[in-house]
């Protein structure tokens, strides 16, 4: 907001016995803000350049007041000089140079939300498996080992065994040591048997050979 400002006070003016440099030099003055001059008719407000008031030249201002109270407008950042145009009055102090501020005024600050932590997520303790019991190693008993199979002889199939010839007997020549036996004759009966059979035989020898000629 604009600011105004009475030179030299509240507890002096625009006069000679009023210590205005001093005063000047405390305030800092802003763009926008306003000075007012309050002085009697035997003063004025000349606004002059930095060589005229170094000089207290009153022959070239810039800006002239004479009619108090003088409000005057601080519209532009920069230096500003303002003397008194009375003869002798500058000399005797009645000066001041102000510098004005561009407007600092700082942007409405929102104010600022805490960074909103997010809550913090639960640390779940890792999961210990209980622990399997340990299993004491039982102590087997000793093994025996088995006997080693007895292995079964294996029965080749047998070939065929040949029949030894019957070596022709020995010749009558060589006397046997064994003394002849003598062979048991045959029955009448079994004679009879023999003779019956061998009939048969050579009637059914007969048969078939009168068969096998029709």
């Amino acid at each position: 907001m604009a600011a105004n400002y009475t030179v030299g006070g509240p507890n002096g003016g625009w006069d000679t016995s009023s210590n205005l440099q001093t005063w000047a030099s405390a305030q800092t003055f802003i763009v926008g803000d306003n000075l007012i001059f309050q002085f009697t008719p035997n003063h004025d407000v000349l606004e002059v350049s930095k060589a005229d008031y170094d000089s207290c030249s009153t022959s070239n201002p810039t800006q002239t007041y004479s009619s108090s109270p003088a409000v005057i407008p601080l519209s532009s950042p920069g230096k500003r000089c303002f003397i008194c145009g009375m003869a002798g009055h500058c000399s005797q102090g009645m000066k001041i140079e102000l510098d004005t501020l561009a407007s600092s005024s700082p942007p409405s600050a929102s104010p600022s939300s805490p960074p909103t932590s997010s809550p913090a997520s639960p640390v779940t303790p890792p999961t210990s498996s209980p622990a399997s019991p340990v299993t004491a190693p039982t102590s087997s008993p000793p093994l025996e080992t088995p006997p080693p199979p007895k292995s079964t002889p294996t029965i080749s199939p047998s070939s065929p065994s040949t029949t030894p010839t019957s070596s022709p007997a020995p010749s009558s020549d060589v006397p046997s040591a064994e003394p002849p036996t003598s062979s048991p004759r045959p029955s009448p009966s079994s004679a009879h048997k023999g003779s019956f059979e061998g009939s048969l035989i050579m009637g059914l020898g007969l048969m078939m050979t009168i068969l096998l000629a029709l």
